[in-house]
């Protein structure tokens, strides 16, 4: 009875601290702005081109691509292409 009350207490406790992890990186993520995203994740696989490299259209589809194959979230996609495309007007 004693091993079950411990490793049920284990797994909760696990449960409880991903839980509270994970809520604090949706609050990080929040926070970041398309410029920070884009340099944090853009960099990771190729040197990144200018923002105004490219015309607002051109981003657009761009982003669509790169969400993809960089995994990014919606939300990430979205700051991303809307610094990029800020910087092209």
């Amino acid at each position: 009875m004693k091993i079950i009350l411990i490793n049920t207490t284990i797994i909760i406790s696990f449960i409880v601290a991903s839980v509270m992890m994970n809520g604090c990186a949706s609050t990080k993520l929040a926070e970041k702005g398309g410029a920070e995203l884009w340099s944090e994740n853009c960099v990771r696989c190729h040197s990144t081109p200018p923002p105004n490299a490219f015309t607002g259209e051109q981003w657009e589809t761009i982003a669509m691509h790169m969400q993809i194959r960089a995994s990014l979230t919606d939300d990430e996609s979205k700051k991303i292409k809307e610094f990029l495309q800020s910087a092209t007007n």
